[in-house]
């Protein structure tokens, strides 16, 4: 296992890394989506506005404090910092934080139709026994960051509805991975929808993979959230 970089110079590298395959993905087009890693101090490290992720270089990104003031970089701050901010309220265990557009998990959203993770077992043990898609909301809302906060207490990823997906781990490559598989388990769909049905694990099944998943160190029972997930 590759060792995971902890300078400046190294997440910034790894930044970019993550923020390019983003990119060769299509998950992004024109200045589309943002990526972010916490920094020492409380600090973050960001990707700048009005940029194609393919072309940012590492003396593009920008350090900024927790407030979201720039505290280095030439660049903008890009408008949906609040969404990043949120999830880094949310969950003390996020060190890194993706929002992108990947096409079918977030045409999706647009037809207003659920991506399940409950369609193979291994996502309910990466991801959980849901992937909450939330209503549409106007960027920047008090009540978006509110309700992005209590989502993510209790998941990793969430789907804005036309808004696109939004996941967080403890390293950037981690919140990649997440919003890979639900891209993936979006496409799987597709092709079941196309050719015949959607069957879902039973609820019995899940709860089973659940506790495989607790065990692993991965539900939020595991960092003490107590209560049931919102339904809202």
């Amino acid at each position: 296992m590759a060792v995971k970089p902890t300078t400046v110079p190294g997440l910034k590298r790894m930044l970019i890394h993550w923020c390019h395959k983003v990119w060769e993905r299509g998950w992004v087009a024109n200045h589309d989506g943002n990526l972010s890693c916490r920094l020492p101090g409380k600090r973050i490290l960001a990707t700048p506005t009005s940029f194609s992720k393919g072309e940012i270089r590492e003396d593009d990104l920008l350090v900024l404090n927790h407030h979201g003031k720039k505290l280095q970089g030439r660049w903008r701050v890009f408008s949906e910092l609040d969404l990043h901010q949120a999830a880094y309220t949310a969950r003390a265990d996020a060190t890194a934080v993706l929002h992108a557009h990947p096409p079918t998990a977030t045409g999706f959203s647009v037809a207003g139709v659920e991506v399940e993770t409950a369609i193979l077992a291994e996502a309910v043990v990466s991801l959980g026994a849901a992937i909450p898609t939330l209503p549409f909301e106007m960027p920047r809302s008090e009540t978006q960051v509110e309700r992005i906060i209590r989502y993510l207490q209790h998941y990793d990823a969430i789907i804005l509805k036309n808004h696109g997906v939004l996941t967080i781990g403890k390293d950037i490559e981690q919140a990649y991975l997440r919003m890979e598989l639900v891209e993936h388990l979006a496409k799987i769909k597709q092709v079941a929808l196309q050719v015949g049905q959607v069957d879902t694990l039973t609820a019995h099944q899940v709860e089973m993979l659940l506790r495989k998943r607790s065990k692993a160190g991965l539900g939020a029972e595991g960092r003490g959230v107590l209560g049931p997930p919102p339904t809202d």
